[in-house]
């Protein structure tokens, strides 16, 4: 029997490193970083419709359901493949906005293996991954499947290997808007280009995540976030901001980091994790 309905996990990312080497004709910056997929997941129950309507069934503060990533990419994988079905999608919001954990990408991610899937649309990895850069620059990584390190706007992707371990992670409690960063007098947008055969975790310490500065002096917060978390690790901010994180070796590490955080800040340990959830329903 042809399955109708499916509970999908859309897992976050963390940026072990960020640097920007440059900048394109049309604007866009290089970038070069290090994925790290982290089993800290928003939820989604996505079910057939027999009609061709996309329907997002329940509401979420500030994000109207036309803009949705997830309608939209509900929508452009049936525009895409002229599929004549629909689909529900109801959205289980975990992951903060504005965060640099890939939030809204990762769900429109999962929107497409997941929706691919049911409506036997038979698209590729490959293809998927072409489509979701439509949908935004961090989509691709996410159907990708496994941790990688990216290159170009962050669509050139090559798969690594990373430690087992556990992050804590905090959330400042602003929302911190990507174009703002990237478009700052400030950001460095030279930084010398590092070879993927260099990254590994000792490395790793070395380099840094360069949209850090400019996001620290726009939202005092969340440089407050990474003072206080370095007096543990190497603690960073991920992506463009503005949850900030530093890893352990082991989960009682993370505990008793996690016990001492202070009140104003929302926290959250995460292990890390090699394949996607839902690497399994990908096509080659």
């Amino acid at each position: 029997m042809t399955q109708t309905r499916i509970h999908c996990q859309a897992p976050a990312k963390l940026n072990l490193f960020l640097h920007v080497t440059g900048r394109r004709a049309d604007g866009y910056h290089l970038l070069q970083t290090a994925f790290q997929l982290i089993d800290r997941c928003d939820t989604l129950d996505i079910e057939i419709r027999t009609d061709n309507a996309i329907l997002r069934t329940n509401d979420i503060p500030g994000v109207p359901a036309e803009t949705d990533l997830i309608v939209r990419a509900a929508r452009l994988l049936q525009q895409h493949t002229k599929c004549p079905l629909g689909a529900n999608l109801t959205l289980n919001k975990i992951l903060p906005m504005g965060g640099g954990v890939g939030g809204g990408s990762s769900d429109a991610a999962s929107t497409l293996i997941a929706l691919n899937h049911l409506w036997q649309t038979g698209l590729s990895k490959a293809e998927l991954m072409q489509l979701g850069l439509q949908l935004g620059a961090d989509v691709p990584f996410f159907i990708f499947g496994e941790n990688a390190f990216a290159e170009g706007v962050g669509e050139e992707l090559h798969a690594i290997q990373t430690p087992d371990r556990w992050f804590v992670v905090i959330e400042p409690g602003v929302q911190v808007p990507t174009p703002a960063i990237f478009s700052a007098k400030e950001l460095t947008r030279d930084s010398k280009p590092v070879r993927i055969a260099d990254f590994s975790s000792t490395a790793e310490m070395f380099w840094k995540n360069d949209l850090q500065t400019v996001a620290c002096a726009l939202f005092p917060v969340v440089d407050e976030a990474v003072t206080w978390l370095s007096q543990f690790g190497n603690a960073k901010m991920t992506g463009s901001g503005a949850c900030v994180f530093c890893a352990f070796a082991d989960e009682a590490a993370a505990d008793k980091v996690i016990k001492q955080v202070p009140d104003r800040w929302i926290s959250w340990k995460a292990k890390a994790l090699n394949r996607h959830p839902m690497a399994d329903l990908l096509q080659k």
